[in-house]
């Protein structure tokens, strides 16, 4: 099945979610999206369950010679998440990755601060964190985001998505205490494939999301 759009599918992850609140699986709950797409799925989860929404910012790191080719993720000021066999794979050393962590960590910093408009980041501790993403491919940056806030000791971590790869949706298991992850089709090859709509979402439009002006 394919989902209409962000908006529709992030309709449908709440409802799952809202379920769980009832069954009291997710007390005291916080909501985190991965910008910029999983924002648009997170402001439906966050209404349903009526807790606060904000962001964890994610950068793909890509091989210098290919962007879009991911050789690893980062979260915050963390040390950078990198897929070692893909590095060897490839015959890139962590040396010649500089330059590209540089300027992806250089991108969150100024996406945190648009974002948050001099607002603190959340205190994790004592929440539920429910971290939001509109699919899950790799698993990539959404394990950079798990241990992100996995390291800033909220009381439960879970993941949640509308559509992932089997391999993936399962892999996270390693990495949070709850993954529902709604469709996990066999043949997955791309997030995109499985919305109809799956148009690029801009700054402003995160700002909106956040109930924030720039």
């Amino acid at each position: 099945m394919r989902f209409r759009d962000r908006h529709q599918a992030g309709g449908e992850l709440a409802e799952v979610l809202r379920t769980r609140q009832d069954q009291g699986a997710l007390p005291a709950p916080l909501v985190l999206a991965l910008p910029r797409g999983g924002v648009a799925v997170a402001r439906e989860v966050a209404r349903a369950l009526d807790a606060p929404l904000d962001v964890v910012v994610v950068r793909k790191i890509g091989a210098p010679f290919q962007e879009e080719l991911g050789v690893g993720a980062m979260a915050g000021d963390e040390v950078p998440l990198l897929d070692e066999e893909a590095l060897r794979h490839l015959g890139i050393d962590e040396a010649a990755l500089a330059p590209v962590i540089a300027r992806e960590r250089a991108e969150v910093r100024r996406r945190e601060r648009l974002y948050r408009q001099g607002r603190p980041a959340p205190d994790l501790r004592g929440h539920t964190v429910v971290v939001v993403d509109d699919g899950l491919a790799t698993g990539s940056t959404a394990r950079a985001a798990l241990r992100f806030v996995r390291r800033q000791e909220p009381e439960r971590v879970v993941l949640a998505t509308p559509v992932g790869s089997p391999e993936a949706a399962e892999s996270m298991r390693t990495e949070a205490d709850e993954v529902i992850c709604l469709h996990r089709p066999a043949q997955f090859m791309a997030v995109g494939l499985w919305y109809e709509n799956f148009g690029q979402l801009t700054d402003r439009d995160v700002l909106e999301a956040l109930h924030v002006r720039s």
